[in-house]
Formats: C-alpha cells, sequence, structure tokens
C-alpha cells in the first residue's frame, strides 16, 4: 500500500463520508479493511445498506446510518418508523457499532421546500421506536441540513432561519434539546467560492493565512468560511431560543476536479482544503464563538462516486479512486516528522482529546513527582 496511506493511518484517524452513488467501488469488506489501515473510527453512510452493516460487525467502526428523503412520509406513521428500526437498525446491534441515525439528508431545499414538514414527525417516531425496542440509549436522532435554511448568514451574527421553516424548525430544536442530540449541518465554502471567486478570498476559504473578516456586531474574528458559517447557525439556533445544542459538521470537503464554470475545483485546492482542515482539528479548535468546544466535522466524502449527478465536481470529492488509490496526495506525510506516531484523532468525536489531554496530564503530575522526588534524595545524599 502506497506509503502516504501508510502515514496517514500513523497520524490521524477520519470520520469520513462514506458515499454509494457509483458502480465501481470496493466491496464492502475492503472498504473496512482500508478504513481499518488508515485507522479510521467513525463513517457515515447514505442508506442502511445490510451489506456494510453486515461487514461491518465486530470491527471498530462506528457508524451513522440514513433514512432515505423518500420515506420520510411514510414514518409520519409510529406504526412505519418502528417496522423501519425493527428491519434496519436492531438486527445488526450490537455487534455493529450504529450510533447516529441521519432523518433525511437536506430536508429543506428551495426546490422542494414541502418535505421539511415531515421531518419532526419522523425523528419523534424513530426516537420513540428506539425506545420501545430498547435500543437508544447509544444511538443519535438527528437530521443533516444545508444552508439553505439560513435566511441570513453574514456576518454570522446576523444569522437566521428562512421565516417559512421557523416554526418547524423551532419543534425540531425542541426535539434535540430534549434528547441531547447535535445539530448537523453540511458546511461548503467551495460553493461560496464557486459563485463569487472574484470577491471572496481563495486563502480564506481554504483555511490558508489570511485578512479574514471581523463580525462588526460582535467583534469576532473569522480567519476562514467553515467557521463563519457554523457559527452562523448558532446565531440561528440561539435566536430561536436553544443555546445547549452542538453543532457539528455532517460534511464538509473540496472537489479536485470540475467544470470549466466551477472556479477553484483543483487537486492543489482540494488537497489545501483537506490538509489544513485536518491541521485544525489536531488542534482541538473551537469556533470563535465557542472556541472552548472542538468542531467535530466529517470529510467529504472517501471515494470518488462516478454516477452522481449534476457538475463534473460533484463526482470528484473523494480523498480515494475505486481502485483505492489514492485521488491526491493530502500531504498529510508530513506530519509523521512531528506528531507521535500513535496519536489517533478522530474528526467525530471529542472522547479521543479528552483521553489525550488526561494522560498529558498525568504525565506532567508524574514527572514533578520523580523531580522532587529526585531533589529530596539529593538532598539526603549531600548530608
Amino acid at each position: 500500500m502506497d506509503t502516504d496511506i501508510m502515514l496517514f493511518g500513523r497520524v490521524a484517524s477520519f470520520g469520513i463520508n462514506y458515499g454509494q452513488v457509483a458502480n465501481n467501488l470496493p466491496t464492502p469488506d475492503k472498504v473496512l479493511e482500508l478504513l481499518g489501515t488508515l485507522k479510521i473510527t467513525r463513517t457515515r453512510i447514505y442508506d442502511t445498506n445490510p451489506e456494510i452493516l453486515k461487514a461491518f460487525a465486530n470491527s471498530e467502526i462506528e457508524i451513522i446510518v440514513t433514512v432515505e428523503n423518500q420515506i420520510l412520509s411514510q414514518l409520519n406513521d409510529p406504526q412505519q418508523a418502528l417496522q423501519w428500526v425493527s428491519n434496519n437498525i436492531k438486527p445488526y446491534l450490537p455487534d455493529t457499532k450504529i450510533t447516529g441515525i441521519q432523518v433525511g439528508n437536506e430536508v429543506y431545499t428551495d426546490e422542494n421546500p414541502t418535505m421539511f414538514q415531515y421531518l419532526v414527525p419522523a425523528v419523534i417516531n424513530i426516537q420513540n421506536a428506539l425506545s420501545q425496542l430498547g435500543i437508544s440509549s447509544n444511538i443519535q436522532v438527528s437530521s443533516p441540513s444545508s444552508l439553505a435554511v439560513l435566511q441570513e448568514s453574514y456576518p454570522p451574527s446576523a444569522g437566521t432561519f428562512k421565516n417559512d421553516i421557523t416554526e418547524t424548525m423551532t419543534q425540531f430544536l425542541s426535539f434535540l434539546s430534549k434528547t441531547n442530540s447535535p445539530f448537523w449541518i453540511n458546511a461548503y465554502p467551495f460553493f461560496a467560492y464557486k459563485d463569487n471567486p472574484n470577491e471572496i478570498p481563495l486563502d480564506y476559504v481554504l483555511f490558508n493565512p489570511s485578512e479574514g473578516m471581523v463580525d462588526p456586531n460582535t467583534k469576532l474574528h473569522y480567519d476562514n468560511m467553515l467557521y463563519a458559517q457554523v457559527d452562523a447557525v448558532a446565531f440561528a439556533i440561539a435566536k430561536l431560543g436553544f443555546n445547549d445544542i452542538e453543532i457539528r459538521v455532517s460534511e464538509t470537503g473540496w472537489p479536485s476536479k470540475g467544470d470549466s464554470d466551477e472556479a477553484g475545483a483543483t487537486v492543489q485546492n482540494a488537497a489545501t482544503y483537506n490538509r489544513n482542515l485536518f491541521r485544525r482539528q489536531m488542534e482541538n479548535e473551537g469556533t470563535p464563538l465557542k472556541p472552548r468546544m472542538r468542531l467535530e466535522a466529517y470529510l467529504f466524502a472517501l471515494f470518488n462516486e462516478d454516477l452522481k449527478p449534476g457538475p463534473t465536481s460533484e463526482r470528484n470529492y473523494g480523498l480515494f479512486q475505486p481502485d483505492e488509490s489514492m485521488a491526491y496526495n493530502v500531504g498529510l506525510s508530513a506530519f509523521a516528522t512531528t506528531s507521535n506516531p500513535s496519536t489517533s484523532i478522530s474528526l467525530t468525536s471529542s472522547a479521543t482529546h479528552n483521553k489525550v489531554n488526561k494522560y498529558i496530564k498525568f504525565k506532567v503530575i508524574f514527572v514533578v513527582y520523580y523531580l522532587h522526588l529526585l531533589s529530596i534524595l539529593i538532598k539526603i545524599k549531600i548530608h
């Protein structure tokens, strides 16, 4: 296997989206081997593919599954929700580590805003079904939104949800607050840059050093667009009266190829974005609004997917080609010379960092104690 892949595995463990809109992907058991080699511990799929759920049994992979958008209306019926959980979740537990259910994906869109009305009944019924079957304790129920849910997003403090979904969004946020579940957002600075490359600095969207921007209302400084997008969502949530809901990024990434009108879709920019995102994750960063809460993010995506519709960029977000070769060099080998080879960092959980911090704290205490003891022995010897 490629040396960079091995170094990639030694340095960090990514949470990553495992899309399957392709006809040439490796079998799930091969994907499991790849994830294991990379020490990736968390992934998200866009359905409840039984082949994947079976292949991932008795592995270290934690997996988030998805209820497809087209069946959301059916889940308004509690009995159908119970049947869905009975068929698609319960049979794989506890061997397969299903840790989350995403009820739909980008349920609200400008093209089809009506589907959003099914979200709240669906999440409530799925949650109740999990409880009824006695399997709710380790599974969080939520739903990822796109930035289309925002009426305003700039500056971040102006963040507000669209008026026509405020009532439903309030109900959804109430559900998340009661169940202690996160609000997931699909956030792509690439889209903003592609639409306005002459006005938006490329360095700002790629996490490169830049002047960034200062929110005139909060005076908070943003040196990258992703954090600004996340904080815009945080402000929108707060304006509806919720301050205890964690925001996580369910998708972010950068395409390595695009059409002639897709500014910035290059191998170099994709490598830079993902490398810089990885570096920020290693530094355990939060956003300017919530600097002490590490921003958790899933990278999109594991593979290039050849059957995805739309512009060329849609088929070129993968870190890997379907033959498991790297689509481009993310440059992670550079971290191997400065990082502990045993370091394991996940883009999707702060638990690893908590353990690392506790371990470091223990080592510091031990060293201080050792030096103190040594000084006593030296004094005894002198006397």
